[in-house]
């Protein structure tokens, strides 16, 4: 027990000569804090980059679809507008020309199940906005990020500086780009 006791009265006689620094101490608490909320924005920077990619892929697919299905139907009305302009349409031949018609048609007016040029369409532009969405996001995210990254700097410099207008300065950035991401992540920016 007496060796507490010594090892108290030891620590208070040090403190009195060195005083402990608190300035390092709230630097630390600060620092923690904005590597925390820059690994949070660091996520949601990913997540918005990966969310980009695969609306970017969404859409192209769309795009393709719709295109493969223009071609097709295109090909398909040629073929019956060819087989129609025979000098002597066979029956055959005019069996031929009705289904590509019937089929060109359907090609295009696929309502039923979802795969029209209108519908195809429609999902494309939905996957193209949803797209342009995850990119604007994504851009803010890079830009909340490196705020939070000179931040941590500016918080790091005044440890070794000791001086708190710099430390102020370092968590004033911080707020801010923490405020931003917030905006950004509420849908406001």
């Amino acid at each position: 027990m007496s060796d507490i006791a010594q090892e108290t009265l030891e620590r208070h006689e040090h403190l009195k000569h060195h005083p402990e620094d608190s300035h390092g101490k709230r630097a630390a608490l600060i620092i923690g804090v904005l590597a925390a909320t820059l690994a949070i924005c660091e996520m949601a920077e990913r997540s918005s980059q990966n969310s980009y990619l695969a609306h970017h892929i969404g859409a192209s697919n769309e795009y393709a679809f719709y295109q493969a299905r223009q071609n097709r139907s295109l090909v398909l009305n040629q073929t019956a507008t060819i087989l129609n302009a025979l000098p002597s349409p066979t029956p055959e031949s005019q069996k031929i020309a009705t289904a590509a018609d019937a089929e060109a048609k359907r090609l295009i007016e696929d309502s039923d199940r979802g795969n029209g040029a209108k519908q195809i369409q429609a999902r494309a532009a939905a996957e193209t906005a949803q797209r342009d969405h995850a990119l604007h996001r994504y851009e803010w995210f890079e830009i909340v990020t490196s705020g939070l990254q000179i931040a941590i700097v500016l918080a790091s410099v005044s440890v070794v500086t000791g001086l708190a207008s710099v430390l102020l300065l370092g968590a004033g950035l911080g707020v801010a780009a923490a405020a931003l991401a917030a905006l950004v992540t509420f849908g406001v920016v």
